[in-house]
């Protein structure tokens, strides 16, 4: 073999070495002795060796990133230890290797940052009860702040808010009053709807005598239905002022009289 050939297997392995593969999510955002020149992928494409053009590669598919644990302060000053989880995925490969040291590192600390500040923002109750205003809150937020970096908020939503054993207790206490509260209040809406019927009925029944009667028969008849020994009648006013004056009488009758002196 001559050095003719020698060179020119040594030419084509060079060439060859400086053949790339990208995968259908990725893309390789190319440098020139340094200098941007553009992107390259997905499938084969060519740099040219020797550290003449290099490669830094960007995977576009969504990222998951749960974001720690945080202990902050609402704004009702109780402790709350909150976490969340961030989807987001690179928009623009570009600016995220131009425009920023480490974008994954950078997109983490916004989002943990933004929900500090959002957290500190809202009352205790709006964060138990209003978690999607507060994920828009956290959403909108982080992405004015990663959007010159060529990363998109696909999701961001609090996964779990945990607050003091005390505060739980003051809570269970305060819904068991509501509910107290509200039970109370049916009752009483349901005593003054029945005066009310009673009160009716009672204005129809002085119209009708014949109506009361039988209204204190059907008492009788619903005690003697329970299968009781004791049994009720009752008896018209009339009736039993009238009795009474019988038995005054006969108790006159009956007493004894005493001898002439």
């Amino acid at each position: 073999m001559n050095l003719t050939s020698i060179a020119a297997l040594v030419a084509l392995l060079v060439l060859m070495s400086g053949l790339r593969i990208a995968r259908e999510y990725q893309r390789a955002v190319v440098f020139r002795l340094g200098r941007y020149t553009g992107l390259r992928g997905p499938g084969l494409f060519w740099l040219i060796p020797l550290g003449i053009e290099n490669q830094v590669r960007i995977d576009l598919r969504v990222v998951t990133a749960p974001i720690e644990q945080q202990e902050t302060i609402t704004r009702d000053s109780v402790t709350v230890k909150v976490n969340a989880v961030l989807w987001y995925r690179v928009s623009d490969p570009q600016k995220a290797v131009l425009n920023v040291e480490n974008f994954r590192v950078a997109v983490q600390q916004v989002a943990l940052t933004s929900l500090r500040n959002v957290i500190g923002q809202h009352d205790l109750d709006e964060v138990l009860k209003a978690r999607d205003q507060i994920n828009r809150i956290l959403s909108r937020n982080v992405v004015e702040n990663i959007t010159p970096w060529g990363v998109a908020v696909e999701l961001l939503e609090m996964k779990d808010v945990e607050i003091p054993q005390d505060m739980q207790r003051v809570m269970a206490m305060e819904a068991e009053a509501m509910r107290e509260k509200r039970a109370r209040i049916i009752k009483a809406d349901a005593e003054l709807e029945a005066s009310k019927k009673l009160a009716e009925a009672a204005q129809l029944m002085v119209g009708n005598p014949a109506a009361l009667e039988l209204r204190r028969m059907q008492m009788v008849a619903e005690v003697g239905a329970e299968n009781n020994s004791t049994t009720v009648i009752m008896m018209p006013a009339e009736f039993v002022h009238m009795a009474g004056s019988l038995s005054k009488f006969l108790q006159g009758k009956e007493a004894p009289t005493e001898p002439a002196a």
